[in-house]
């Protein structure tokens, strides 16, 4: 009976806690905004892509290439691919994070 009881508690506890947590680094969009603004809009204006304008930040051309995802994208600025650089030593892994939820959040939106 007492092991029940205590079984019982902890999976409602278990549930209250999952259910009602935040995440603990949840993405800054205004962040985001200003490192994409700082770091990216020379190549990328407007979800553009001066380098190569075949592979724009607009959610077709993510989806289509698969950097539609936070784990792509934050792969992608902290290994740097071709002409575009690697980002690690210059933007924290918070402002990695906050750039790529900028960016999926824009290409939502049609930039």
């Amino acid at each position: 009976m007492v092991k029940k009881l205590f079984s019982l508690v902890t999976l409602l506890v278990a549930f209250v806690a999952l259910t009602f947590a935040t995440p603990a680094m949840a993405a800054d969009l205004s962040n985001g905004a200003k490192v994409f603004s700082a770091n990216c809009t020379a190549c990328h204006m407007g979800g553009g892509n001066t380098v190569n304008p075949a592979k724009t930040l607009k959610k077709s051309d993510l989806e289509k290439y698969g950097m539609d995802s936070m784990d792509a994208i934050t792969t992608q600025v902290k290994q740097g691919k071709m002409a575009m650089p690697s980002f690690i030593g210059r933007l924290s892994s918070k402002d990695i994070e906050d750039v790529a939820a900028y960016i999926l959040d824009k290409a939502e939106k049609g930039w």
